[in-house]
Formats: C-alpha cells, sequence, structure tokens
C-alpha cells in the first residue's frame, strides 16, 4: 500500500495527525568506492584535498541536508529533529563508510532525514575529490536500523 496516495489516485501528505508521539530513531549507511590515486592523499583519518578536510566537510553537509529534507522530498513531513549526527571511515576494501543518525520525539518517522544526510555527505565527498579522479562510485545508500512507530527494523 502507498501511503502517499489517496483514493483517487493523488499524492497526498500522510496525516499523523492521530498517531502518539514517540522516540523515533533512523540510521542510514553510504559507501562511497575510491580509487587509489584518491586514498593516498589520507591523511590523519581526513582526506585532504585542495577544497579543504573531506570528511570534516561531508559531515557538515550531511547534517546540513538531513535538517533540509523536508524541502527536498515531496511529502515529507518538515521535522525538527533533536539530534543528528554523521560518521565517516575508511574500510579495508577502499570504501569510505558514512553513517548518519537522526532521532526525534515525534508523530512520524525520521528515516528520510538519516537517508538524505547519508547521501549528501556521499555526494560531497565525490564532489571533494572528483578533480583527483572520476573513478569515484557511491556504491549504496541504506536504511540500517530505525525504531519508534509501528516497527522497529535492523539489517542483520
Amino acid at each position: 500500500m502507498l501511503t502517499h496516495i489517496d483514493k483517487q489516485g493523488n499524492p497526498t501528505m500522510v496525516d499523523v495527525s492521530a498517531k502518539q508521539v514517540t522516540h523515533r530513531t533512523a540510521t542510514a549507511r553510504s559507501i562511497v568506492v575510491l580509487p587509489d590515486e584518491v586514498l593516498q592523499y589520507l591523511v590523519d583519518g581526513d582526506l585532504v584535498s585542495k577544497k579543504g578536510p573531506v570528511f570534516q566537510t561531508a559531515i557538515i553537509a550531511g547534517i546540513m541536508a538531513a535538517k533540509k529534507t523536508g524541502e527536498l522530498i515531496p511529502l515529507c513531513h518538515p521535522l525538527g529533529m533533536d539530534n543528528c549526527s554523521v560518521t565517516v571511515q575508511v574500510n579495508g576494501q577502499h570504501e569510505i563508510v558514512i553513517e548518519c543518525t537522526a532521532s526525534i520525539n515525534a508523530k512520524t518517522g525520521i528515516e528520510m532525514e538519516a537517508l538524505v544526510g547519508a547521501s549528501v555527505a556521499a555526494l560531497t565527498v565525490y564532489d571533494m575529490c572528483k578533480a583527483m579522479s572520476h573513478d569515484i562510485v557511491i556504491k549504496e545508500t541504506k536504511l540500517i536500523a530505525k525504531t519508534g512507530g509501528k516497527r522497529d527494523f535492523k539489517r542483520a
């Protein structure tokens, strides 16, 4: 069942007025694959580019984007998040693993904010490193976990 379609098949915002306020969290992950010519600039846990520290900038961009989700995604409720954090780590497969976790006490979930935050952080890594290589791949973005609302979710 599509929640953003009314009985006549028209787009609609989900009515959350009858829902209970609960504590809700969501974590999303984006993975960026970097070639060796980019990874060689990894210094003290961050990539250094002509535009500045890549990971630190991506963290700020992810948080800023999560805060603007209601303006970016049609029919998404505008939410005043209680918290949002973005982490950036390099794993052993030449991948940058970005996780965005958002939380709120509200009547609706916060998955979209976490997904947008992780996505924009990944796009920021790409933007800041594209001068070094165009072989950068944003491999995936997915929801990792959510709590609150009708059902909790966690990937194994």
